[in-house]
């Protein structure tokens, strides 16, 4: 797909520095993963035919991103649904129509692979993101999302295993 002048794409290996560049962005105080383990994840993510990172950008760099994971689902006829996460546009390419480009993208993958619903979670005062979102269809107070968390320092004691 693309717009005017980006190219809106699935990630490649390739684009890992630029999609952990943006999600520095949007997340500054995470905690910063080793070089080793940052590409050991991403190419887990990258070889999961359910976890689709899609990418724009022009030139070769990426300006925004979004998480698609597909959730096989005994429900809904055994469709399976889609969870968007980590939408993020740098900040100098905002207001250009890029997030939207990804989150169709997006969306347009999902409905491919029959998806019965894709569910996205924002922040509560994220209110010109939600304008995003409901722009290109999803819609609140149809379900209500929540969220839990590992207490602070709960998850930090058990080492990280990637199952396959």
């Amino acid at each position: 797909m693309q717009t005017s002048e980006h190219v809106v794409r699935e990630a490649t290996r390739a684009d890992l520095p630029g999609v952990l560049a943006l999600y520095r962005e949007l997340r500054p105080n995470d905690p910063v993963l080793p070089d080793l383990e940052a590409s050991a994840s991403w190419d887990r993510l990258l070889a999961s035919p359910d976890a689709l990172v899609i990418v724009a950008g022009s030139e070769g760099a990426v300006e925004s991103t979004c998480m698609l994971a597909i959730v096989p689902n005994i429900a809904n006829g055994g469709r399976p649904f889609g969870i968007i996460e980590h939408v993020i546009t740098s900040r100098k390419q905002r207001h250009r129509g890029l997030a939207r480009a990804v989150l169709e993208h997006a969306l347009h993958l999902a409905w491919s692979r029959s998806c019965c619903k894709v569910v996205l979670l924002s922040g509560a005062e994220r209110t010109e993101a939600h304008r995003l979102y409901e722009s290109v269809g999803f819609r609140g107070g149809i379900e209500c999302g929540f969220v839990a968390k590992p207490a602070s320092g709960a998850v930090l004691d058990i080492p990280y295993v990637a199952y396959t």
